[in-house]
């Protein structure tokens, strides 16, 4: 029941930042929805950020989302009538300002689609998909946070001893995330300790490199995955890892934006080794050594 469970669980919200287009984010990103209410200013901050709100005892930055994403910002008479989408996301609570709110709204993730190269490069987009005849984009909101509240340096390099490097260095080791921002943070860490690492943008090309490379005799030992995908998602992915006795060696990492102690036990659930809320590097490095002492122990015995 899990294997097909993960993705239902999780619907969309869907908003508008125009006129035009609607936007979504999934559910489980969503902590609340409430109407404008006045904001405080903030000092020095970026220039999305519109200010402070004071909600159920929580102070939390709020975000124009139009201008953050290079759409037009939100007037001062538009304001009252908008609504504040707040997300718990990357260990932080932040509120996204919204011209309106359409619905939420059930959601095969499996039918969601890449941003067509029509697009760009430079979006902040992670899929598309129709609803209801209407076309709907899938917002990056790691991609975007990124942009407002950048990582500090310390947070995107782990310190390892030489010994600890030596260790990780022989293993092979696969990346999955279909954010390209989480995709970049991953090899910033792995690259600033030279560790080699191959990468993979879906849960589904993660499944085929790990069969191939299984059939090659060349097994991935270490799985880090992001949870939150469309398509396949980790916990699916992981759910296939487990119940394929040619890959039940590999030692799989999930991790998430998400601040839920739900996220956490489903991994576990699933048969991961380890959950992670993301992004820290030495928590993700320090998981990874946690694996290759499984394998060694593993040749011993």
């Amino acid at each position: 029941m899990l294997k097909t469970a993960t993705n239902q669980s999780q619907g969309m919200l869907l908003f508008r930042l125009n006129s035009r287009q609607l936007f979504a984010i999934g559910t489980l990103k969503v902590k609340e929805i409430v109407p404008f209410t006045p904001l405080t200013a903030i000092p020095q901050s970026h220039p999305t950020v519109l200010g402070a709100a004071s909600l159920r005892g929580d102070t939390l930055p709020v975000i124009d989302m139009a201008k953050a994403i290079g759409y037009p910002a939100l007037t001062q008479e538009e304001l009252k009538k908008c609504y504040i989408i707040i997300t718990d996301c990357r260990r932080k609570l932040v509120g996204f300002l919204v011209r309106g709110i359409d619905k939420i709204t059930e959601c095969n993730w499996h039918n969601i689609d890449a941003p067509p190269p029509s697009l760009g490069r430079n979006i902040f987009v992670t899929g598309v998909t129709n609803i209801e005849n209407q076309l709907v984009q899938l917002l990056d909101i790691e991609l975007l946070l990124s942009k407002v509240f950048p990582d500090s340096p310390e947070s995107l390099h782990p310190v390892l001893t030489d010994v600890q490097r030596e260790t990780l260095r022989p293993l092979k080791i696969l990346l999955v995330d279909d954010s390209a921002v989480a995709r970049r943070q991953l090899c910033q860490a792995m690259d600033s300790v030279s560790i080699p690492y191959h990468i993979a943008t879906t849960g589904t090309d993660a499944l085929r490199m790990l069969n191939q490379a299984a059939d090659a005799g060349q097994p991935f030992e270490i799985l880090v995955s992001d949870i939150e995908m469309p398509g396949l998602d980790g916990y699916e992915l992981a759910f296939e890892v487990q119940n394929n006795s040619k890959l039940t060696g590999t030692y799989i990492i999930l991790h998430t934006s998400l601040s839920s102690e739900i996220s956490v036990s489903q991994a576990h659930q699933v048969g991961a080794h380890e959950a992670l809320t993301k992004f820290e590097a030495n928590e993700l490095i320090h998981a990874m050594l946690r694996g290759a002492h499984q394998h060694q122990e593993s040749k011993v015995g």
